[in-house]
């Protein structure tokens, strides 16, 4: 039987009804207080994130962490956000969230989530300065890489399709091949 959880009407959500929200596989976030649930992802999505996540960890120095979602990121009251991978300072962490930026935000694309993650999830990762974003397209396959600009602006440093290696230098020196992270 599944949990029913009332939602309160006539105002925005927050963090502390998100917490209210059931264990059902699904994935429960915040954008300005409008609630967003995303379905369980498939295989490539799965396969792309468990691969970055092991190239993540072994680059990483001791002080930063690799992490998959879902682990909220905790950009204000009314939005907060669990990457598909994040890459944080492991100082910045709490045992429940991350209540800063993380030094990286990962996003594989899903068909439920790709206008989100390319137009929403852009903006409001570089509204709250989180200083690297990737996305990854898990079936062109191919990945996308930006950096904030000081004027609060992402640029794009890096589109690696396919075949083709992305040779990061920050925030972590590692080489991603967008094929092997969705090849089963």
């Amino acid at each position: 039987m599944s949990a029913v959880t009332t939602l309160p009407w006539g105002r925005a959500l927050t963090r502390e009804d998100l917490d209210t929200m059931p264990d059902d596989g699904h994935r429960y976030e915040l954008i300005d207080g409008t609630l967003l649930v995303s379905p369980a992802p498939m295989l490539r999505h799965q396969l792309a994130v468990t691969r970055l996540l092991r190239l993540l960890t072994d680059a990483s120095p001791t002080e930063l962490i690799a992490l998959p979602a879902p682990f909220d990121v905790v950009l204000a009251d009314r939005t907060v956000f669990q990457p598909d991978v994040l890459l944080a300072r492991k100082s910045d962490l709490t045992a429940r969230d991350l209540p800063a930026p993380p030094v990286l935000a990962v996003e594989v694309l899903s068909p439920s989530s790709r206008s989100i993650d390319r137009i929403l999830k852009y903006a409001r990762y570089a509204e709250a300065g989180i200083a690297h974003y990737w996305i990854i397209d898990p079936d062109e396959p191919a990945l996308t890489a930006h950096r904030l600009r000081p004027d609060g602006s992402y640029q794009q440093v890096a589109h690696a399709i396919g075949d083709e290696p992305y040779e990061a230098t920050e925030p972590v020196l590692v080489t991603i091949v967008p094929s092997a992270l969705v090849t089963s």
